[in-house]
Protein backbone atom coordinates (compact mmCIF):
# COMPACT_ATOMS: atom_id res chain seq x y z
CA UNK A 1 0.00 0.00 0.00
CA UNK A 2 1.43 3.55 -0.91
CA UNK A 3 1.66 6.70 1.20
CA UNK A 4 -1.37 8.20 -1.05
CA UNK A 5 -3.49 5.21 -0.25
CA UNK A 6 -3.39 5.51 3.35
CA UNK A 7 -4.54 8.46 3.29
CA UNK A 8 -7.62 8.87 5.56
CA UNK A 9 -8.75 12.64 4.13
CA UNK A 10 -9.52 14.04 0.27
CA UNK A 11 -6.16 16.09 -0.22
CA UNK A 12 -6.03 18.70 -3.17
CA UNK A 13 -3.34 20.48 -4.90
CA UNK A 14 -4.44 23.85 -3.50
CA UNK A 15 -1.38 26.32 -4.46
CA UNK A 16 -1.87 29.66 -1.81
CA UNK A 17 0.17 31.13 0.59
CA UNK A 18 0.85 31.10 3.97
CA UNK A 19 2.29 32.06 7.41
CA UNK A 20 3.54 29.79 10.24
CA UNK A 21 4.49 30.72 13.64
CA UNK A 22 6.60 28.45 16.04
CA UNK A 23 6.67 30.27 19.26
CA UNK A 24 7.81 33.19 18.38
CA UNK A 25 9.78 32.39 15.14
CA UNK A 26 7.29 33.25 11.87
CA UNK A 27 7.82 31.93 8.59
CA UNK A 28 6.03 34.19 6.71
CA UNK A 29 5.47 33.75 2.44
CA UNK A 30 5.55 30.07 2.67
CA UNK A 31 4.20 27.79 -0.51
CA UNK A 32 0.77 25.47 0.27
CA UNK A 33 1.24 22.06 -2.05
CA UNK A 34 -1.67 20.35 -0.62
CA UNK A 35 -4.76 21.13 1.54
CA UNK A 36 -7.50 18.91 3.66
CA UNK A 37 -9.60 19.14 6.20
CA UNK A 38 -6.89 18.17 8.27
CA UNK A 39 -3.87 19.34 7.12
CA UNK A 40 -1.79 20.61 4.77
CA UNK A 41 1.89 19.93 3.07
CA UNK A 42 4.12 23.12 3.45
CA UNK A 43 7.02 23.57 0.61
CA UNK A 44 10.45 24.45 1.78
CA UNK A 45 10.52 24.56 4.97
CA UNK A 46 12.25 21.58 6.99
CA UNK A 47 14.56 22.64 10.11
CA UNK A 48 11.32 22.08 12.43
CA UNK A 49 10.74 18.78 13.63
CA UNK A 50 7.26 16.29 14.04
CA UNK A 51 5.79 17.53 17.22
CA UNK A 52 6.20 20.86 16.95
CA UNK A 53 3.18 23.41 17.52
CA UNK A 54 2.09 25.90 15.17
CA UNK A 55 -0.17 28.70 14.68
CA UNK A 56 -0.92 29.10 10.84
CA UNK A 57 -2.29 32.18 8.65
CA UNK A 58 -3.67 30.91 4.94
CA UNK A 59 -3.89 33.57 3.17
CA UNK A 60 -6.39 33.72 0.15
CA UNK A 61 -7.11 36.13 -2.61
CA UNK A 62 -9.98 36.97 -4.99
CA UNK A 63 -10.05 39.90 -7.28
CA UNK A 64 -11.03 42.21 -4.92
CA UNK A 65 -10.25 40.49 -1.36
CA UNK A 66 -8.31 38.49 0.36
CA UNK A 67 -8.96 36.09 3.46
CA UNK A 68 -6.92 34.70 6.05
CA UNK A 69 -7.67 31.70 8.12
CA UNK A 70 -6.50 30.87 10.85
CA UNK A 71 -5.95 27.50 12.69
CA UNK A 72 -3.30 25.99 15.08
CA UNK A 73 -1.69 22.64 13.89
CA UNK A 74 1.36 20.52 14.87
CA UNK A 75 4.18 19.43 12.81
CA UNK A 76 3.83 15.60 11.90
CA UNK A 77 6.37 14.72 9.45
CA UNK A 78 9.62 16.74 7.91
CA UNK A 79 10.89 15.19 4.61
CA UNK A 80 13.81 17.03 2.32
CA UNK A 81 10.83 19.26 0.47
CA UNK A 82 8.99 20.15 2.82
CA UNK A 83 6.77 19.24 6.18
CA UNK A 84 3.46 18.10 7.06
CA UNK A 85 1.13 20.13 9.30
CA UNK A 86 -2.13 18.52 10.77
CA UNK A 87 -4.47 20.61 12.11
CA UNK A 88 -5.99 20.77 15.75
CA UNK A 89 -7.90 23.69 16.46
CA UNK A 90 -9.53 25.59 13.70
CA UNK A 91 -12.73 27.63 14.55
CA UNK A 92 -16.30 26.65 12.23
CA UNK A 93 -15.54 29.81 9.80
CA UNK A 94 -12.48 28.31 8.74
CA UNK A 95 -13.51 24.97 8.75
CA UNK A 96 -16.26 26.02 5.99
CA UNK A 97 -14.01 27.72 4.32
CA UNK A 98 -11.67 25.03 3.98
CA UNK A 99 -14.38 22.30 3.11
CA UNK A 100 -15.46 24.66 0.34
CA UNK A 101 -12.03 24.87 -1.10
CA UNK A 102 -11.83 20.90 -1.16
CA UNK A 103 -14.99 19.96 -2.63
CA UNK A 104 -14.35 22.54 -5.39
CA UNK A 105 -11.16 21.14 -6.03
CA UNK A 106 -11.54 17.92 -5.72
CA UNK A 107 -11.48 14.84 -8.24
CA UNK A 108 -14.37 13.32 -6.53
CA UNK A 109 -16.45 15.61 -4.50
CA UNK A 110 -18.49 12.50 -3.00
CA UNK A 111 -15.11 11.46 -1.30
CA UNK A 112 -15.54 14.71 1.14
CA UNK A 113 -19.06 13.89 2.10
CA UNK A 114 -17.48 10.35 2.69
CA UNK A 115 -15.01 12.12 4.70
CA UNK A 116 -17.33 14.88 6.73
CA UNK A 117 -19.45 11.68 7.57
CA UNK A 118 -16.29 9.65 9.03
CA UNK A 119 -15.33 13.52 11.08
CA UNK A 120 -18.11 13.70 12.96
CA UNK A 121 -19.34 12.54 16.19
CA UNK A 122 -23.26 11.36 16.61
CA UNK A 123 -23.96 14.53 18.10
CA UNK A 124 -23.04 16.56 15.06
CA UNK A 125 -19.69 18.19 15.86
CA UNK A 126 -16.45 17.80 13.84
CA UNK A 127 -13.92 15.98 15.93
CA UNK A 128 -10.23 15.21 15.66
Amino acid sequence: MTHEERRKNTRVLFHTTASVCFGGEVCEQLTIRNLSLKGMYIDGITNHSAGERCEIQLFLSGAGSELKLSMKGEVVRVDVGGMVVHFNELDIDTFFHLKNIIYYNAADPDKLVDDLLVATSPDGSFVE
